[in-house]
């Protein structure tokens, strides 16, 4: 018997990450909200509807029932870019909403998001808590640190992603990775490109570079002021002066993760065959992160690339979607995927 809509709703919803996802899987959204006002007007002008505010306001009884809970809970007490504060942070309790609407709704499966570092966080106490919790619920836990380069897009981004099933298990085996992009691919022909000065940057000697497991080339640095005091004999580039926003990638490799902390752009990529190095465009970071050239941007370049930091990445969720309604609902369900306004059709 085949299921005719399987309803989600999407908690901390961002700019919808989740919905554009879920949405291609054929799903219906019956539920949003996300507490950032700026957030909340790109959402309503690519999806057509406005989330509702503060999760901690929202009575449980007054969510639509559905079948699946999205939410990217808020990332910043666990990340090792924030103060990693945890549960002590009040955006850390945010979960703690997010177990009481699974209490009141008890929906099939649970999909939580985060940074990678909240397994380790506080000496793995604030998993464990969010793990035991879930399965308190009556939930069948699982959970693995994905990485966005295994499904087609050319950034490295490792996300811890936590599976809760009622009257099941979610197994991520079943997933479908896909060859990595390269910068490349996503690059623009045309705009108005931010190109370095030569003496504004440095490239490595070619015995330096070589090219990571996850795809990322360093390949120089730009010329900021650096420590110099026990800095050894060519481990310059290695200054801690020279974080992630001074570094050069080469377009053949893979880009770093898009922090959510930034606000002005400052990715830089070294292109061999003009022998320059430029910043990556708004439109550019939105491509490394899955989202179709349709998608509506803020038109804030502050607001625009920090919403696409904090985003999740379209083609691993997207994935993730599939292989949920797959395991969770029916062995052979019928979808309509849609992407830059073409339906294509699918038999699970």
């Amino acid at each position: 018997m085949f299921k005719t809509t399987i309803k989600f709703i999407d908690l901390f919803a961002g700019i919808g990450g989740f919905r554009m996802s879920f949405d291609r899987c054929g799903c219906q959204c019956v539920f949003s909200s996300e507490f950032n006002e700026a957030c909340q007007k790109i959402y309503e002008a690519n999806y057509g509807e406005k989330p509702q505010g503060d999760i901690t306001k929202i009575d449980a009884k007054d969510v639509p029932n559905f079948d699946i809970l999205c939410a990217g809970f808020p990332c910043q007490p666990f990340s090792i870019c924030g103060k990693k504060m945890g549960f002590n942070d009040t955006r850390g309790t945010l979960f703690f909403d997010v177990c009481r609407i699974i209490k009141e709704k008890q929906p099939k499966v649970v999909v939580l998001e985060n940074v990678k570092h909240l397994i380790n966080h506080d000496k793995k106490r604030t998993f464990r808590v969010i793990l035991s919790t879930l399965e308190e619920l009556g939930y069948t836990v699982s959970h693995k640190v994905l990485n966005s380069n295994k499904f087609g897009v050319a950034q490295c981004r490792e996300r811890i992603i936590i599976v809760g099933v009622r009257d099941g298990k979610f197994e991520f085996s079943d997933m479908q990775e896909f060859a990595p992009l390269t910068i490349r691919d996503i690059l623009d022909e045309d705009g108005d490109f931010e190109y370095l000065d030569k003496s504004e940057y440095t490239l490595l000697d070619t015995k330096y570079i070589h090219q990571q497991k996850t795809g990322l080339i360093f390949i120089g640095y730009r010329n900021k002021n650096i420590w110099s005091k026990g800095v050894k004999p060519n481990t310059e580039h290695l200054s801690r002066c020279h974080r992630q926003p001074n570094r050069i990638y080469s377009i053949d490799g893979t880009h770093p993760t898009l922090p959510s902390q930034e606000t002005s752009g400052r990715f830089w990529i070294y292109i061999p065959e003009k022998d320059a190095v430029r910043k990556l465009t708004i439109k550019e970071c939105y491509k490394l992160m899955g989202y179709p050239d349709n998608f509506i941007i803020d038109t804030n370049k502050g607001n625009a690339y920090k919403q696409c930091g904090n985003s999740v990445v379209i083609p691993m969720i997207h994935e993730l979607a599939k292989s949920i309604i797959r395991q969770c609902f029916t062995k052979e369900y019928h979808v309509k995927f849609t992407t830059n306004n073409r339906q294509l059709k699918f038999n699970f």
